[in-house]
């Protein structure tokens, strides 16, 4: 079973290049995340055409995430991250597909810092991390995948002074990732690549795809059961070198 996790940077734009992965990668499970669009503005038609089923939860202009199933059709088991009736940012679906529990999350960027938006992204995170032991608890097989907007530490952020006020390194958003790995929760990517400065995010400013001044952004989390399944890693970096890319590439797992 091949699970990976992209986020797009607006479904629609990118779609060409979305289907064109999906065919090359084959993946059997696809956690999608910044669709910026709403939810009639999907491109279903085209995502069942290229065989997937498919459960989003859309925004205009900003945020979305949504789940991809080949030959399936994802089971909803939650449409929101809990604790905050009053959020309505889309940024969080999880559904059921093949006994596996999968989440696309979108989390807060964050930036400026300090301030509201910094703010609600530690409670954001909060929250994830309250919901993600509950999940943890049940003892079944779940993956929590995608943008998180945290670099966890030194290897996942390029040899730059350039981000050191930036909400995505600062030592709150990283212990709130660190908080989900002393859960219990194993971090797919640098299972695979311990010591590696590998990156899913490459900024279209000053060059950087060009000079691999990149981040690592984009994580899967897999819980005890899931972990003992994992058999390989990867990321697909050409994907983020094609005409009109997302700023962001594909990272998957093959698991048992």
């Amino acid at each position: 079973m091949k699970i990976a996790t992209f986020n797009v940077n607006n479904v629609n734009r990118r779609l060409d290049n979305l289907l064109a992965w999906l065919d090359e990668a084959r993946p059997d499970v696809v956690c999608l995340q910044e669709l910026k669009a709403a939810d009639s503005q999907f491109p279903r038609a085209a995502i069942e055409a290229a065989g997937y089923g498919a459960v989003w939860r859309g925004q205009p202009t900003w945020n979305g995430v949504a789940i991809l199933a080949r030959a399936a059709e994802p089971v909803v088991t939650r449409w929101e991250l809990p604790g905050d009736p009053g959020d309505t940012q889309s940024r969080y679906i999880e559904a059921a597909v093949a006994g596996v529990l999968i989440a696309s999350l979108y989390a807060p960027n964050g930036n400026p810092q300090p301030g509201p938006k910094y703010d609600y992204k530690l409670a954001w995170h909060e929250r994830l991390n309250a919901h993600a032991g509950t999940l943890l608890a049940a003892g079944v097989p779940v993956v929590l995948a995608g943008d998180y907007n945290v670099a966890p530490g030194p290897l996942d952020v390029y040899a730059s002074r350039s981000y050191d006020d930036n909400a995505l390194v600062q030592p709150a958003s990283r212990a709130a990732f660190q908080h989900l790995l002393d859960q219990g929760w194993t971090d797919a990517v640098r299972k695979a690549f311990p010591d590696e400065a590998v990156y899913t995010f490459w900024d279209y400013r000053r060059n950087r795809w060009q000079r691999n001044a990149g981040l690592r952004l984009d994580h899967l989390l897999l819980s005890k059961p899931m972990a003992r399944r994992l058999r390989s890693v990867g990321i697909d970096r050409d994907v983020r070198g094609r005409d009109e890319a997302s700023d962001h590439a594909p990272v998957w797992m093959e698991v048992k």
